[in-house]
C-alpha cells in the first residue's frame, strides 16, 4: 500500500515537472521573433509613400519630431513590436509604443514628438524596436 501511494506521488510529480517543462517550451517558442526588421533610419519626415525623407542621425537644436523609419520583410500578419525610446545622456526610458505589422513585408515608421512649443533637448538617443524581450534592431541619433 505504502509502495503504490509513492508510485502515485511520483507520477505527479513527474506530471508537473513535464507539465513545466512544456509550459516553458511552448512560451520560448512564443517568443521567437516572427519578423525581421531589415533596415532602420532616423529622419526628418515621412513622405506618402511611407519612405524616409532627410536621414540623418544628427538633429539640430529645437528638434520637435524625430522618425524611425524601418523595414521589414517575412513577418507573420499582426506580429506586435515594440518600439522604446531612451535619452542615453541622463539615461532615462522615455517611453514605448506597441503596434502591429499589418504585411508580411513593408516599410513603416514610428515617431517622437514633444507637444506643441516643447523641443527635444540636446543629448543622445536610442530607439530599440522589440519583439517581446528580443531586440530586432536598434539605432542611435542626437539633437544638437
Amino acid at each position: 500500500m505504502l509502495a503504490g501511494k509513492k508510485n502515485i506521488g511520483l507520477i505527479l510529480l513527474m506530471t508537473f515537472i513535464l507539465s513545466s517543462c512544456i509550459g516553458i517550451l511552448i512560451s520560448s517558442l512564443q517568443q521567437t521573433a516572427t519578423i525581421n526588421i531589415t533596415d532602420i533610419k532616423t529622419t526628418t519626415r515621412i513622405d506618402e509613400k511611407l519612405m524616409p525623407v532627410g536621414v540623418t542621425g544628427v538633429f539640430p537644436d529645437g528638434t520637435q519630431k524625430v522618425f524611425c523609419w524601418f523595414q521589414w520583410k517575412d513577418t507573420k500578419i499582426n506580429t506586435t513590436v515594440m518600439a522604446r525610446w531612451y535619452f542615453l545622456t541622463d539615461n532615462i526610458h522615455i517611453l514605448d509604443y506597441n503596434f502591429t505589422i499589418p504585411r508580411k513585408e513593408g516599410s513603416g515608421s514610428v515617431s517622437l514628438t514633444m507637444p506643441e512649443g516643447k523641443k527635444l533637448p540636446v543629448g543622445q538617443y536610442k530607439i530599440d524596436l522589440n519583439f517581446g524581450k528580443q531586440t530586432l534592431k536598434s539605432t542611435i541619433f542626437k539633437v544638437q
